[in-house]
C-alpha cells in the first residue's frame, strides 16, 4: 500500500529533500570498503577521551589502511613562531622515528600556515619535484620522507597541528580517495581534540573554583597577612602548574621600587625572595594600567612590548612568560601578584588569567581587612591608656567581634541581620537599618534592628519619596562621606525631608555609605527615635567601619554567588559534553551494526530501534519514495502505546506538491536518505505526545545515520550487481588465462626463432672454415702419396725426379703446416660443440623444477647466443659487453625461465642501442652493455645496464604492463618484460626494477633470493 507523509511535514519536506547538500557520490566497491575502514577508525577514536590513546590508535590504523611508511601527529606551538614536534606516530621499523623531534621551518609561516589555516591539504608525490623550498626539503629529508600527504588539524579555526602521512621508500601518487579518507580522519581528530580540550578546561576551571573558594575561606579564617599570602602562592603555583608564584610589594616612599616578600618556587629555579626590584619606567608606563585593576599576561617576554630595562629585570630572575595582577588597597597600588613560567614560553588561557585576577582581588580584600584590623588594634591600644580609652577599647573589641561575625557568613541576609543587631546594641540606638538603592536611585529598607515600641520599616513603602537622593544619585554618600544629624528640626532640612524622617519616627540619625567595590550600593543608618542625640565622632567612625565591612561582605557574597553559578554552568557543560560523547559512541556502534549486515530489512530494523533509544523519542521510521514521489513507510520502531505505521499505513493526503505552511506544531524531524545522488527516502524521528525542540546535535546525529543508510543501500545494490557479474568475470578470467598462455607461447616461439637464427649463423662460420681446410688437407695428402710412391720406386737413392717433386710440393712446409691445419679443424669442432652446449644451457627444456644453478653460466650462455648481435653493422659499431662478476653461490631457481629474462632484457638493450645509431641520436659515445653481479644479504643481484637513449618517465611507469611496447608495429609483442616481471617477482619472489632517465641510459635491477621458501611448493 503506497502512502505519503503526514500533512504537518508540508512546508519542510520537498525543499529539504531536493536541496540537500550533504556530500554524496556513487561509491565503488573499493570506496565502500574504505568507508567501512573509515568507520572502524572513527569508532576507535570515539572509544577514548585520552588524546594520547586517540592519536596512537589513529596513527596505527591509518598507516595500516594506507600502507604508508609513517603516520604521525604533529603539534604546533604558535607562540614559538610555528615551532612544533611530533606527539604521536606509527612507523615501519626500517625508518627513523620522528617522535618528540623538535621541528622549526622558518619558511612555514610564510609558505604554508595560511593555507593550512584555511583547511587546505598538501599532497606531494615526490618532494624533489614539488617546488618546495630548500629548507622544507631538508626537514623532510631529515625524516627520510620521499612523498607525503599533509592534512591540517584545526581547533576553533586555529591551526593546532598536522596529520602527516609519509612514504619513505619511494615516490607515491596520492589518490583522491586516499586524500578524502585522510581529511575525514582529520575532521574526527579535530572533534576529539576539541572535546578533550573542553573537558580539560572544564576540569581545570572546576579545580580553580574549588581552590579559589578555599583561598577565600582561608582569608576569612586568618587575620595574619603572611599566612594568607604564603598559603595562596603555594596553592596557586600547584594549581596553575607553573614554575614560580611571588608577591611583590612596593615601597610607598620609593617610587617604582619594590621587594619580593612571598614566593613559592620549583626547585629547578632560583629563589627571588627579598630581591629588590627597580624599574625607572614603571610609574610612567606600567603603574597606571595596574592601578586601574588591569591584569597583564605575556606568552613570551621576547615577543612582548617590553622596554629594555624591564626585559633585563625579567631575564635576571629567569622569567620567560608571566601573568601579573595588581594588588590594590582601596584605589592604591599596594603590590603585584606575579605568576612566572621560567622553563619556556606559555600561552595563558583566558580562564587562567581570570583566575589570577580573582585571587588578586581577594588578596586585596585581605590587605584591606588586615589594615582595618591593624587600625582597630592601634586605636584599642591608645584608648587603653585611660578610662575613656578603655571604654573605646571595649567598643573596638566589640567592633572586631562584629566584623568577625560578618566575615564568618556568606549569606547576605544573615550578614545584614548580624550587622544591624550588633550595631544597635553597640550604639544603644532605637533603630539601625540597612537601605538598598534601586537602579533608578529609589530604594527600600532591606534589614533592620529596632527597640521595642517602634514601627518596622522593612518592605514598607513610605508615602513621601526622597527626591534628593534620587536626583543626585546618592548625594554625598556616593563620595564615601558620612553624615550625622543630632536634631532633625535644627539642621535646616526641607519640610518634605522632615516629613519623611517623621514617618521613620526619627529625631536624630547618623548614616554611612555601603560601597560594593566603587559603586554605592546602599546606606547603613542609625536612628534615635526617642529624642535628639549628640553623635560622637567615634560612633560615626564605627558606623563607617561596619559599612565598609558590609561592602566587603556584599562583594564576597556576590562573588561566591557568581562562582556557584559558574561552577553549575561548568558542570552543566561537562554533562552536555559527556552526553554528546555517549551519543557519538552510540552512533559509532549503530553505524558498525549497519555495516555488519547486507540484509536491508535487518539494517532498517536495527537502525530505527537504535536511533529511537539514542534520541529518546517515541517513534523512528523510514519512509521510501516511489518514482511519482508517493511512497510508504518500510520500517519503524515505537514505544508501547502507539500504532505501527508499517502494518497500518495511514491514509494521508499527498503533500510533496505543496509548500504551504502547515497548521500543526512541528514535533518531528527528518533527514534525507540518498542512494548515490538520488533521493531514496527519509529517516524520520517523531515525538507524538508533545511538542519537542530539536537540538542541532540531535539533527546532526540523525543526518549521519541517514548517510550511513544511503551507503548501506548502495552496498546492497552493489552486492546484487556483483553476484550477477561474478559468473561473467569467472568466464572472462578463464578466457584471459588462455589468451595469456597463447601469448606467452608466442613470445617463446619468437625468442626461439631469434635463437635459431643466431645459432645457424654461428654454426655456418666454423663449418665453412672446416671445409676450406679440408681442401688443403686433400691436396697435401695427394702430394704425400705421390711422393711416397716415388720413394718406393726409387728408394733408397733420391733421384732427380723425386728431388724435383719434393721441391715442388715444399715437403718441409707441408710437414709443418699439416698439424696446424688439423688443429684449426679441432678448434672449429670445439666451437661447434660450445655453441650446442650453450643452446642446451639456455633452453634447459628438461628442467621443469627449481634447482641450484650457476647464474653466471646462464648469463654467459645467453651472451654467446646473442654474440652475433653485438658485432659491428653498417649503421652501428660493435657493442661492448663489460662483465663485473662477483663470487655468487648456487641459486635455487627455474634456470630456463631466468635465461629467458636475461635474453629479453639484453635483447631490449641491443635494440635500444642500435635504434639510437639508426636515428643518429648518439653524442659521440660507443654502445656499451654493462653486467654486474653481487650478493646482498640473502639475495643475489644482477644489474644489466646500457648507455642508450633511456626511457621517458611516462613510458617507464608502464614498462612491465602486458602488451605495452615502445617498438614499431611488428617488432615486438609487448610481453617480453611483462613475462620477465612475472618470472622474477611471482615465480621467484624477487624484484625487477627499471631505472632510467632520458639520454642517460637504462638499468634493470634483478634481485632473487638465494634459497626459495618451502611454501612455494
Amino acid at each position: 500500500m503506497q502512502n505519503n507523509l503526514a500533512p504537518e511535514a508540508t512546508q519542510f519536506l520537498l525543499p529539504v529533500a531536493k536541496n540537500q547538500t550533504d556530500e554524496t557520490v556513487n561509491l565503488s566497491q573499493s570506496q565502500i570498503e574504505q568507508q567501512k575502514a573509515l568507520a572502524g577508525v572513527i569508532a576507535k577514536i570515539r572509544q577514548s577521551l585520552d588524546l594520547e590513546t586517540i592519536f596512537k590508535t589513529t596513527a596505527i590504523e591509518v598507516r595500516s589502511l594506507l600502507k604508508a611508511d609513517r603516520v604521525g601527529v604533529f603539534r604546533f606551538y604558535p607562540e614559538l613562531d610555528w615551532e612544533g614536534e611530533f606527539v604521536s606516530e606509527d612507523v615501519d621499523p626500517q625508518w627513523t622515528s620522528a617522535i618528540a623531534a623538535k621541528v622549526y621551518d622558518h619558511c612555514f609561516g610564510e609558505q604554508f600556515a595560511v593555507h593550512y589555516q584555511e583547511g587546505k591539504v598538501q599532497a606531494v608525490a615526490d618532494i624533489h619535484n614539488a617546488n618546495l623550498s630548500n629548507c622544507h626539503v631538508d626537514i623532510l629529508s631529515q625524516f627520510q620522507v620521499r612523498a607525503n600527504l599533509i592534512v591540517p588539524l584545526l581547533k576553533d579555526k586555529e591551526l593546532w597541528g598536522l596529520l602527516c602521512i609519509h612514504q619513505c621508500s619511494n615516490r607515491r601518487e596520492w589518490s583522491e580517495s586516499e586524500i578524502h579518507f585522510t581529511k575525514q580522519i582529520a575532521e574526527h581528530l579535530t572533534v576529539a581534540i576539541q572535546q578533550a580540550e573542553y573537558l580539560k578546561q572544564a576540569q581545570d576551571r572546576a579545580e580553580q573554583q574549588q581552590a579559589l573558594t578555599a583561598v577565600i575561606a582561608r582569608i576569612r579564617e586568618s587575620f595574619d597577612l603572611e599566612t594568607i599570602f604564603q598559603i595562596t602562592v603555594s596553592e596557586v603555583r600547584q594549581l596553575l602548574r607553573t614554575d614560580r608564584v611571588a608577591v611583590l610589594r612596593f615601597d610607598p616612599e620609593l617610587n617604582g621600587k619594590g621587594q619580593f616578600v612571598y614566593e613559592d618556587v620549583d626547585g629547578d629555579w632560583i629563589s627571588i625572595i627579598s630581591d629588590r626590584v627597580y624599574d625607572y619606567n614603571f610609574l610612567e608606563k606600567y603603574s597606571p594600567p595596574y592601578s586601574q585593576d588591569r591584569v597583564n599576561a605575556i606568552a613570551d617576554i621576547y615577543l612582548g612590548d617590553l622596554d629594555e630595562n624591564h626585559l633585563k629585570i625579567l631575564k635576571k630572575i629567569q622569567v620567560r612568560s608571566n601573568i601579573v595582577a595588581p594588588l590594590l588597597k582601596g584605589n592604591k597600588l599596594w603590590g603585584l601578584l606575579c605568576i612566572h613560567q621560567c622553563s619556556g614560553p606559555r600561552r595563558w588561557e583566558a580562564y587562567e588569567v581570570e583566575f589570577v585576577s580573582q585571587i588578586a582581588e581577594q588578596l586585596g580584600v585581605a590587605i584591606k581587612q588586615t589594615e582595618y584590623l591593624e587600625q582597630i588594634q592601634v586605636q584599642s591600644a591608645q584608648l587603653a591608656k585611660s578610662t575613656a580609652q578603655e571604654e573605646e577599647a571595649k567598643r573596638q573589641k566589640v567592633l572586631a567581634i562584629t566584623i568577625d561575625k560578618i566575615r564568618q557568613s556568606l549569606d547576605i541576609e544573615t550578614i545584614f541581620y548580624t550587622a544591624s543587631e550588633e550595631v544597635r546594641q553597640l550604639l544603644q540606638a532605637d533603630r539601625v537599618a540597612i537601605y538598598q538603592f534601586h537602579p533608578d536611585w529609589t530604594g527600600t529598607f532591606v534589614a533592620e534592628s529596632i527597640a521595642n515600641g517602634w514601627t518596622p520599616l522593612v518592605n514598607v513603602q513610605p508615602t513621601i519619596a526622597d527626591t534628593h537622593l534620587q536626583e543626585t544619585q546618592g548625594g554625598r554618600y556616593k563620595d564615601n562621606q558620612t553624615f550625622a544629624v543630632d536634631d532633625i528640626y535644627k539642621i535646616g532640612h526641607a519640610d518634605c525631608h522632615i516629613a519623611l524622617l517623621e514617618q521613620y519616627e526619627a529625631k536624630a540619625y547618623a548614616i554611612a555609605p555601603i560601597l560594593q567595590g566603587e559603586k554605592l550600593w546602599g546606606l547603613l543608618a542609625a536612628y534615635q527615635n526617642s529624642g535628639p542625640r549628640n553623635w560622637q565622632q567615634y560612633e560615626v567612625d564605627l558606623l563607617a567601619q561596619i559599612s565598609t565591612q558590609l561592602g566587603v561582605g556584599l562583594q564576597q557574597a556576590e562573588y561566591v554567588k557568581q562562582q556557584a553559578e559558574y561552577v553549575k554552568q561548568v558542570q552543566t557543560q561537562a554533562a552536555q559534553l559527556e552526553k554528546a560523547t555517549y551519543r557519538q559512541r552510540a552512533l559509532a556502534t549503530t553505524v558498525d551494526k549497519i555495516r555488519q549486515s547486507l540484509d536491508i530489512d535487518m539494517i532498517f530494523q536495527t537502525t530505527t530501534q537504535e536511533v529511537r533509544q539514542l534520541l529518546e523519542v517515541e517513534r523512528v521510521a523510514i519512509y521510501r519514495f516511489y518514482p511519482d514521489w508517493s511512497g510508504e513507510f518500510v520500517a519503524d520502531s515505537i514505544v508501547t502505546g502507539w500504532t505501527p505505521v508499517v502494518t497500518n499505513q495511514p491514509a494521508i493526503a499527498n503533500v510533496l506538491q505543496s509548500t504551504q505552511a502547515g497548521k500543526y506544531p512541528r514535533n518531528e524531524t527528518f533527514v534525507p536518505i540518498l542512494q548515490g545522488e538520488k533521493l531514496w527516502g527519509l529517516l524520520v524521528a517523531y515525538q507524538n505526545s508533545q511538542p519537542r525542540y530539536w537540538q542541532d546535535d540531535e539533527i546532526n546525529l540523525l543526518a549521519q545515520v541517514g548517510v550511513q543508510l544511503g551507503v548501506a543501500l548502495q552496498q546492497a545494490e552493489l552486492l546484487k550487481q556483483t553476484q550477477q557479474q561474478t559468473e561473467e568475470l569467472n568466464q572472462t578470467l578463464q578466457e584471459l588465462k588462455q589468451s595469456q598462455t597463447r601469448l606467452i607461447q608466442g613470445e617463446k616461439m619468437a625468442g626461439l626463432g631469434q635463437l635459431v637464427a643466431g645459432v645457424a649463423h654461428e654454426i655456418n662460420n666454423p663449418v665453412n672454415f672446416i671445409l676450406g681446410n679440408l681442401t688443403h688437407v686433400n691436396e697435401y695428402t695427394q702430394s704425400l702419396l705421390k711422393l711416397i710412391d716415388l720413394y718406393h720406386k726409387h728408394y733408397p737413392d733420391l733421384v732427380s725426379e723425386i728431388q724435383i717433386e719434393e721441391d715442388e710440393i715444399d715437403l718441409e712446409f707441408l710437414n709443418e703446416d699439416l698439424p696446424k691445419t688439423l688443429a684449426s679443424m679441432n678448434i672449429g669442432a670445439d666451437r661447434i660443440r660450445g655453441i650446442v652446449s650453450s643452446l642446451r644451457t639456455f633452453s634447459r627444456i628438461d628442467e621443469a623444477h627449481m634447482k641450484p644453478v650457476d647464474i653466471h653460466e646462464g648469463i654467459d650462455s645467453t651472451l654467446l647466443i646473442l654474440q652475433n648481435r653485438f658485432k659491428e653493422k653498417s649503421d652501428c659499431p660493435s657493442i661492448q659487453v663489460i662483465k663485473e662478476y662477483n663470487s655468487l653461490p648456487l641459486v635455487e631457481c627455474y634456470p630456463a625461465q631466468l635465461n629467458q629474462v636475461f635474453m629479453n632484457i639484453l635483447s631490449n638493450g641491443i635494440d635500444a642501442l642500435q635504434e639510437m645509431y639508426e636515428l643518429q641520436n648518439y653524442p659521440g659515445k660507443n654502445p656499451i652493455i654493462h653486467i654486474r653481479t653481487n650478493v646482498i644479504l640473502d639475495r643475489v643481484v644482477i644489474c644489466i645496464s646500457d648507455n642508450g637513449p633511456g626511457i621517458p618517465e611516462d613510458m617507464r611507469s608502464r614498462i612491465f604492463d602486458p602488451f605495452f611496447t615502445t617498438k614499431a608495429i611488428g617488432k615486438g609483442t609487448g610481453l617480453g618484460l611483462s613475462i620477465s616481471y612475472q618470472i622474477v617477482v611471482e615465480k621467484h619472489k624477487g624484484q625487477l626494477q627499471c631505472i632510467s632517465d632520458r639520454d642517460r641510459g637504462t638499468k634493470f635491477w634483478i634481485e632473487i633470493p638465494i634459497e626459495q621458501s618451502s611454501d612455494r611448493f
